[in-house]
């Protein structure tokens, strides 16, 4: 199990008999927030096994340096998010990946962060197919002239050769973000907008870390763009479904094995064309 770096003792009180600012805070997030993350990236990236018992809790106090009042609120995030489970008499397990909050953005983030497996990512974009070809359909069949206009300077971002590495990926995102509004329906919104805010949260832009326009898959997203636009519904189905097949093939079958031998400052690069098609590493 990997240890929290940093750490401090939250053992500490301050002068009023609580808790002093350095014990409860590391790098700005309260410890049991900290563990929690740590614990959950463990969970996510296999590293504690569905079904395993973590150590007692004696033990992972005195692993991190905790006391057990922390412990106990990191493990309150992980049980809320499905990743463990703790019985007063057995401990405290790891569910199976069946009972994970599966959409919950930290969850999904945690996946993006250590190296999701080919597996996940083909159930990703299989959930990508039945949603936005659908969505860019129902979007040219009705959408307003206002939500046409926000894909439209999405796009405009994207193509914008000074647009900087994390606006391009926010542009990306805000593109199909935009057509998935313009549907009409909030549950496509919903789920979309959880696995958006995952990959901006797993992808954090560093010198080693920039990313490029892809100019084929740039044409593509326009492709979709002028067929919104034309309102012709079936066109937009299936120039959206050409789109994800091709950014699916550019990711599992070559991108996402080059992207786990990539550390960003000790951590797997996070595969950003899993959900931002028009984008791609750089090494420039």
């Amino acid at each position: 199990m990997t240890p929290i770096k940093n750490a401090q003792p939250d053992q500490k009180r301050g002068r009023g008999g609580g808790m002093s600012v350095a014990a409860m805070e590391t790098d700005g997030k309260k410890l049991y927030v900290r563990l929690a993350e740590r614990l959950g990236r463990d969970i996510v990236a296999g590293r504690c096994a569905p079904g395993s018992l973590l150590p007692n809790a004696a033990d992972m106090c005195a692993r991190f340096s905790i006391s057990r009042t922390t412990l106990r609120e990191a493990y309150s995030i992980l049980i809320a998010k499905g990743l463990i489970e703790a019985r007063a008499k057995t401990g405290t397990r790891v569910r199976s990946t069946a009972e994970w909050n599966a959409l919950d953005p930290e969850v999904l983030a945690w996946r993006f962060e250590t190296t999701p497996s080919r597996v996940w990512l083909e159930e990703l974009f299989a959930l990508r197919q039945m949603v936005e070809p659908a969505a860019a359909a129902l979007a040219a069949s009705a959408a307003p002239p206002s939500a046409f206009d926000r894909i439209a300077a999405a796009y405009d971002r994207m193509a914008c050769r000074e647009t900087a590495t994390e606006d391009l990926v926010r542009a990306d995102l805000d593109f199909h973000m935009a057509i998935l509004e313009a549907s009409g329906n909030r549950l496509l919104v919903t789920i979309s907008a959880a696995i958006g805010c995952a990959v901006e949260r797993a992808f954090r832009p560093t010198r080693r870390s920039r990313v490029r326009v892809d100019e084929r898959q740039l044409f593509r997203h326009r492709q979709v763009l002028e067929a919104i636009r034309n309102h012709t519904p079936d066109l937009a189905r299936d120039r959206m479904a050409r789109l994800l097949r091709r950014s699916e093939e550019r990711l599992v079958n070559s991108s996402v094995d080059a992207a786990s031998r990539t550390p960003v400052r000790g951590r797997a690069k996070a595969p950003v064309s899993a959900f931002a098609d028009a984008v791609t590493p750089s090494s420039r």
